[in-house]
């Protein structure tokens, strides 16, 4: 995901500096890119379902392997989440962006069921279920999905 490594990277940079937050907030104000890169940011943890993407991590057989992987993922989710919030001082995403923030939400409940469908899709697929039917439907949640998301999916 983009937003994966920026919470242990501004941790890592507040490490080292200890007025290493103030800078940040500072900069964000400053420079276009940064202020850029907070906000792509903060758009792409509010398209993030970290529940929703438990259930990807279902289809890994090995526990040990899924565990470790998406402990690391689950972790980095929230670190990247506290270090918007601390930088931007915002109480919740997309605060300054309510209209996208509304239109995101409004579509969620349909791209729950299409998440799940095509976990269960690709399950089958994985456990040997290779007709056309199910590559094609796999290929429509993969699209849906895209679509409600509005990016590539």
């Amino acid at each position: 995901p983009g937003w994966y490594g920026f919470g242990t990277a501004v941790n890592e940079y507040r490490a080292k500096h200890a007025d290493g937050l103030a800078r940040l907030q500072a900069i964000v104000h400053e420079w276009p890119f940064f202020a850029t890169l907070i906000s792509n940011i903060d758009m792409v943890l509010s398209k993030t379902d970290i529940a929703i993407a438990s259930r990807y991590a279902e289809l890994v057989e090995d526990e040990a392997l899924r565990t470790a992987i998406f402990s690391r993922i689950r972790a980095e989710w929230q670190a990247t989440l506290e270090a918007v919030s601390q930088i931007t001082g915002a109480p919740e995403l997309l605060s300054t962006n309510p209209l996208l923030a509304r239109s995101i939400r409004n579509r969620f409940p349909y791209m729950e069921p299409l998440n799940h469908l095509q976990v269960e899709l690709l399950r089958r697929f994985r456990s040997g279920n290779r007709h056309e039917r199910t590559r094609r439907s796999i290929h429509l949640t993969i699209n849906g999905v895209a679509a409600a998301l509005r990016n590539s999916g």
